[in-house]
């Protein structure tokens, strides 16, 4: 796999910087099963049952660990960071039929092979997401589908109007721990916001039940990336359609993110 090759285009992407990020945050929290069935809200565990699936940009393994345990026949997650897939393997380990391999969203060797190809929270920090989509219709299988969990921008006016901005000229510039260091800051101000009924989305909902801790690696997450899209409905739907897919289905997740989900004929 010419993981080289893609280097100018995936560095763009911060696998090394998520990469710093998932050495730091490795652990499976239960938490994390509910956050993976609302950013795939096509399935249910049964739907999982003796299926293959890829699972591109798979971080520390936590979404390849849910369909896994639901009773999937095998898997590969895929990363470049070797942090990223040293934390992926270890919460993987306990699971048959799973390989865990350093290749690239843009350039995947499997063809026609897997029931379900998904990405949750990647296609988003990528220069070329087109390419990326494009990869996963050919590895799986004709009648399989891709699945996607993207950023939207329809409700988050006020982090594009403030948080956006300041990321792209600063805090993307800055070394991850000291990003992570000062995530701690706006962590206690959320975290207080939460405490007082602040947030009537979903989200925040959500993320009232969380630790301080969960919180301060999703700030950090916001904080981190050098790339991030936010992408309206109607073309996170383009994107799918782009890449031949059909029988395209879009959900709203948690009132600010779009999942996406299609077929390959």
């Amino acid at each position: 796999m010419k993981v080289g090759s893609d280097v100018a285009q995936l560095s763009a992407g911060s696998p090394e910087r998520f990469g710093y990020e998932w050495g730091l945050y490795s652990s499976i929290l239960p938490e994390y099963e509910e956050q993976f069935r609302r950013w795939l809200p096509f399935y249910s565990p049964e739907d999982w049952v003796n299926k293959r699936f890829i699972d591109v940009g798979c971080g520390m393994g936590r979404n390849s660990f849910w369909p896994l345990s639901y009773g999937a026949a095998g898997a590969v997650a895929i990363d470049v960071d070797e942090r990223s897939l040293a934390a992926a393997r270890n919460n993987l380990s306990c699971f048959n039929g799973v390989r865990v391999v350093r290749a690239s969203a843009y350039d995947m060797s499997w063809r026609d092979e897997f029931d379900i190809a998904f990405s949750i929270g990647v296609i988003h920090h990528l220069e070329n997401p087109n390419a990326a989509l494009a990869e996963m219709v050919k590895v799986i299988k004709p009648g399989g589908q891709v699945a996607i969990w993207v950023y939207g921008r329809e409700n988050n006016e006020w982090l594009l109007k403030w948080l956006d901005p300041t990321r792209k000229l600063l805090f993307s510039h800055l070394p991850p721990a000291l990003v992570h260091l000062i995530a701690a800051f706006p962590t206690v101000l959320l975290w207080l916001l939460l405490r007082v009924g602040w947030g009537r989305l979903p989200y925040f909902k959500l993320l009232r039940r969380f630790s301080f801790g969960h919180l301060r690696s999703i700030v950090f997450d916001q904080l981190l990336p050098q790339t991030a899209n936010y992408w309206t409905r109607s073309e996170v739907e383009g994107l799918m359609r782009n890449t031949g897919l059909e029988k395209i289905e879009i959900v709203s997740v948690n009132g600010m993110s779009w999942a996406a989900r299609g077929v390959k004929v």
